[in-house]
C-alpha cells in the first residue's frame, strides 16, 4: 500500500497525541505500547518505526501535554483584561471539571510522580517545559520585579498541582470540593488586583 507524502509524520503525531491523553488518564505504567498502538489502529511492531524507545515517546507526549496547557492559558488570557486573568486561571485549574477530566487536563498532577522517578533525560526535558509554564504565569504580575513574579508563579503552580492531586485522591466528593476551595482561597491573595489594592468583585467557584 502506498502512502501520501507526510503520512509517517501524521501517524507519529497521532501516536504522540493519543499517548498524551492515555498517559494523563492512566499514568506512565498504566498504558502499554500494545494498548497505545491499538488506540491508533496500528500493530505493536510499527511502534519502533516511529520511536527509538518508549521513553522517547513519553518525552514527546508529556511535552505536547504541557504545550497544550500553556496554549489554553494563553487563549484564556487573551480573552480577558489582565486584572482578571489570574483569578480565571486559578478558578479554571482548581475546578471540579478539571479534577474529573484527567485525560484532557494538566499533565503535572497526572505524571509528576512518574517523571520524578524517570531518567535524567526525561527530567531535563520536563524542567525545560516547566520553565515555560512558570514564565507564562509570571507575565501576569506586571507590577512585580521579574524575580518576584517568577517566585509567585512557581508557588502558584505548586499550590494548584498539590490541590488537584489531593482533590483527585480524596474518596469523598465533599472533601474533594473543600480541597479545591482551600486551594483557590490560598491563591486569591496572590491576585494582581488584591496585591495592587484595587477593589475586586466576589469570585465564584
Amino acid at each position: 500500500m502506498r502512502y501520501v507524502k507526510g503520512h509517517g509524520l501524521q501517524t507519529r503525531s497521532r501516536i504522540v497525541e493519543n499517548a498524551s491523553y492515555g498517559l494523563r488518564q492512566s499514568g506512565a505504567e498504566g498504558i502499554s505500547v500494545v494498548d497505545l498502538m491499538k488506540l491508533v489502529g496500528l500493530t505493536h511492531g510499527g511502534f519502533y518505526s516511529h520511536f527509538d524507545s518508549r521513553e522517547a515517546l513519553f518525552i514527546e507526549a508529556f511535552a505536547l501535554a504541557m504545550d497544550q496547557t500553556v496554549a489554553d492559558w494563553q487563549q484564556l488570557f487573551e480573552a480577558l483584561p489582565i486584572e482578571k486573568r489570574f483569578d480565571a486561571l486559578v478558578d479554571g485549574y482548581l475546578s471540579a471539571r478539571h479534577r474529573d477530566n484527567r485525560a484532557r487536563g494538566c499533565v503535572l498532577p497526572a505524571l509528576g510522580a512518574d517523571i520524578a522517578r524517570s531518567s535524567p533525560k526525561v527530567r531535563q526535558n520536563f524542567a525545560r517545559k516547566f520553565e515555560e509554564m512558570i514564565d507564562s504565569i509570571a507575565l501576569l504580575f506586571t507590577e512585580e520585579p521579574p524575580g518576584e513574579a517568577r517566585q509567585i508563579a512557581t508557588s502558584t503552580l505548586a499550590t494548584m498541582l498539590g490541590s488537584i492531586v489531593l482533590a483527585r485522591a480524596a474518596g469523598d466528593k465533599t472533601l474533594s470540593g473543600d480541597i479545591l476551595e482551600a486551594g483557590r482561597q490560598a491563591l486569591r491573595s496572590q491576585s494582581p488586583l488584591r496585591k495592587s489594592g484595587k477593589p475586586r468583585g466576589k469570585c465564584g467557584r
